[in-house]
């Protein structure tokens, strides 16, 4: 087929507009740089690394956890169909339909003596404790992708930004996906942190990103660091996922066990349900809190995000006194009601006994508190 010149133009002037829009947003820096050089051949040596990627653990159990029979996920089929089926029945209630309610906290108060958690929506979480200021996967910037007008944020979940919080002692990262690691917002942190722990191969990007290599620790799974104020952060499995690009798993997944003012926390990052969360509350459990992935799930990626049902399961599999849900609340990454997260959790964790506390965005939870149980997510 013949092109006519005037189509050859416009193309060219489509390519050229697109090409300079997304160099002036950042688009190629955004999608970071996979291990290279000495840091890719460090990975060759781990057991977890295999023929160019990570792999889960080996012992991984499939969902096996019981989900609500009339739960329209539990009827959807799997794989492209079941995929196509879910983008045409999507509900109406995937993002909602106000503000979503948030609390003005001056995050720069000096902290108590018990450790205070902020959420900010989705898994982005401030940690405040007298050690010093942890942060958890950050993401300021109003998005979750590589472009501006990628996965947009809720109307109400944007009030907070990187001006907003305290110099923060340790930035730690769960994996590479853009909805936890922001490039333009760790782009402003760069200045204000005294610290970087991420997953194995994760370093890679914030090395390209400016970050000095001396402020950036890598761990692998059950591999620990201790930072000089004290606090101690230990790397354990999850079962997810990698990448920036198209290509997959080149770096690791990773939660976390944070050991702070003589309390334990976990943070589970994104990841199917397994029993590696009793493994992890043997062998480090049990906890004061648990920071748990709790929504953007659907049966076509079922090991790689939990249904809020086995979220309360795996709570009880860590020994978490109590639990508060994250990765919920600031994006539709998935096709079911923004709130169905939290409706779904908990009738599932009062039956088996779980302490839910689900704070408003920007509201402080001081660990030892009453649990809050307002229930300010009933709109639709």
């Amino acid at each position: 087929m013949r092109i006519s010149p005037l189509k050859r133009i416009l193309t060219l002037f489509v390519l050229m507009v697109l090409l300079t829009t997304t160099t002036r947003c950042g688009f190629v820096a955004s999608l970071g740089r996979k291990p290279h050089g000495d840091a890719l051949a460090r990975l060759d040596t781990m057991p977890n690394y295999k023929n160019g990627a990570f792999r889960n653990l080996p012992n991984f159990e499939r969902d096996t956890f019981s989900r609500p029979t009339n739960s329209t996920i539990a009827r959807r089929r799997r794989g492209a169909l079941g995929m196509l089926k879910s983008m045409m029945n999507r509900p109406k209630q995937t993002k909602p339909v106000m503000r979503v309610p948030s609390v003005e906290t001056d995050l720069k108060v000096q902290a108590g003596d018990k450790p205070t958690v902020v959420w900010f929506g989705h898994s982005s979480v401030l940690i405040k404790t007298k050690q010093g200021n942890i942060l958890i996967d950050p993401i300021f910037s109003g998005n979750a992708g590589p472009l501006p007008f990628f996965m947009k944020a809720f109307k109400g979940t944007t009030d907070y930004n990187v001006k907003d919080l305290p110099p923060i002692d340790v930035l730690i990262i769960s994996h590479d996906h853009y909805d936890h690691l922001d490039y333009r917002t760790v782009r402003k942190l760069r200045k204000r942190v005294k610290m970087v722990v991420v997953p194995v191969g994760v370093g890679s990007h914030f090395r390209y990103w400016g970050y000095d290599p001396k402020k950036i620790t890598e761990l692998n799974w059950h591999q620990s660091v201790q930072l000089p104020d004290g606090i101690q952060i230990t790397a354990t499995p999850a079962h997810h996922r990698s990448n920036r690009t198209l290509e997959q798993n080149k770096t690791l997944w990773a939660s976390y066990v944070i050991n702070a003012d003589s309390y334990q926390l976990f943070y589970s990052g994104d990841g199917g349900y397994g029993s590696h969360f009793k493994d992890i509350g043997k062998r480090y459990g049990p906890f004061d809190l648990a920071l748990m992935e709790c929504g953007q799930y659907n049966p076509n990626w079922s090991q790689s995000h939990m249904h809020p049902t086995q979220t309360a399961q795996a709570a009880v599999d860590l020994q978490a006194r109590i639990m508060q849900p994250v990765h919920w609340a600031k994006f539709a990454e998935a096709y079911h009601p923004w709130s169905d997260p939290v409706r779904l959790l908990l009738p599932t964790a009062e039956k088996l006994g779980v302490n839910v506390s689900i704070p408003r965005i920007g509201e402080p939870y001081t660990l030892g508190e009453s649990a809050k149980k307002e229930v300010w997510w009933n709109f639709e």
